[in-house]
């Protein structure tokens, strides 16, 4: 018996990664536009201020890059299982655990920074 008879292709199993890719995408792109603009926020500092800022920042924007390297990751993992009936509970939670990395990593990157 081949593999098709037992679990057959899933009719709409490119919905759950397409919704996932318009979540992530643009969620993706403001994480990082944020993180960008975050060290305008520390214009004004000086001295032992501007240092803990930096450190900080360099760390967090390692951490955000990461995050948001590992939610595309996921994302392009979610469109490369096979499009079974069986693989559907695993391409529901790598769709959805791509947004949520980039949640996390977003919340992680402004918890690490010491803000002024």
């Amino acid at each position: 018996m081949s593999d098709d008879t037992l679990s057959p292709r899933a009719p709409h199993a490119w919905v759950a990664p397409l919704l996932s890719t318009l979540v992530t995408l643009p969620a993706a792109g403001f994480a990082l536009l944020y993180g960008g603009l975050s060290p305008m926020a520390c214009d004004s500092c000086n001295g032992a201020e501007a240092d803990r800022f930096t450190d900080s920042f360099d760390a967090a924007w390692a951490v955000l890059c990461t995050g948001l390297v590992l939610s595309l990751i996921v994302l392009v993992a979610s469109w490369a299982v096979p499009w079974q009936r069986s693989q559907d509970a695993k391409r529901v939670l790598l769709s959805t655990g791509a947004p949520v990395v980039v949640g996390v990593a977003s919340i992680a990157f402004t918890a690490l920074v010491d803000w002024p």
